[in-house]
């Protein structure tokens, strides 16, 4: 009975499946950001695309919280596989927010650092993919899962440096003439500092699971 009871629940290994599948969804979402940021005739529809991606990751994300649930046998803490999957999903629930404010305002071009700043949340987005499988087999992949979590720390440092260089440009070209522009020009900037911020808190989950399994 007991193996039959088993046999119908979720496996372990569907857990790194669906890791993979936000992972990639993550990354598709900061590419469409990148694209939100080149600005152009075409914003809005990457906009658009953060949006749809966004769902794509509640989605799994669902379907994440649902197996945990029902799972006999995890491959790590419950409480931890919720924490990665959800701040996994607060970056694109991130990168939702910066497209929305775009949409708002209706901006159509950005400052240098904005755009330096979505190529440097691809950069996080890849270092996520790359680390999530080697969650598999923990032991085996420890030096290569901290060295990911601090490059993600130090990136998230550079958004932070971008940010204020950013805030800092933004004043001296705006003080003098529409005060608006500057108000949401500094919305974005704080959008895309919290998507890094974001990322850093995903490197922490990987850090804290990466502890209680070695």
């Amino acid at each position: 009975m007991l193996r039959w009871f088993r046999a119908v629940l979720p496996k372990e290994e569907r857990f790194f499946e669906l890791f993979a599948r936000h992972a990639r969804t993550v990354v598709q979402g900061a590419e469409a950001l990148q694209g939100v940021l080149r600005g152009g005739e075409e914003t809005s529809v990457y906009c658009e695309r953060v949006n749809q991606l966004e769902s794509d990751a509640d989605t799994i994300t669902r379907e994440v919280l649902t197996a945990v649930r029902r799972t006999f046998i995890t491959p790590f803490d419950r409480v931890d596989i919720k924490n990665l999957i959800t701040a996994m999903d607060d970056a694109i629930d991130q990168m939702e927010q910066t497209a929305k404010a775009v949409v708002l305002f209706e901006v159509r071009s950005f400052e240098p650092p904005m755009r330096e700043i979505g190529s440097l949340l691809v950069d996080c987005a890849n270092l996520v993919g790359k680390a999530l499988p080697l969650l598999a087999k923990i032991g085996d992949n420890v030096p290569t899962l901290m060295a990911i979590s601090e490059e993600l720390t130090k990136l998230e440092g550079r958004v932070d440096d971008l940010h204020d260089i950013g805030l800092k440009e933004l004043y001296l070209k705006h003080r003098h003439a529409n005060t608006m522009d500057y108000i949401v020009g500094a919305e974005i900037y704080d959008h895309l500092e919290k998507v890094a911020d974001r990322f850093d808190d995903v490197a922490n989950e990987i850090n804290s699971i990466v502890i209680e399994q070695v």
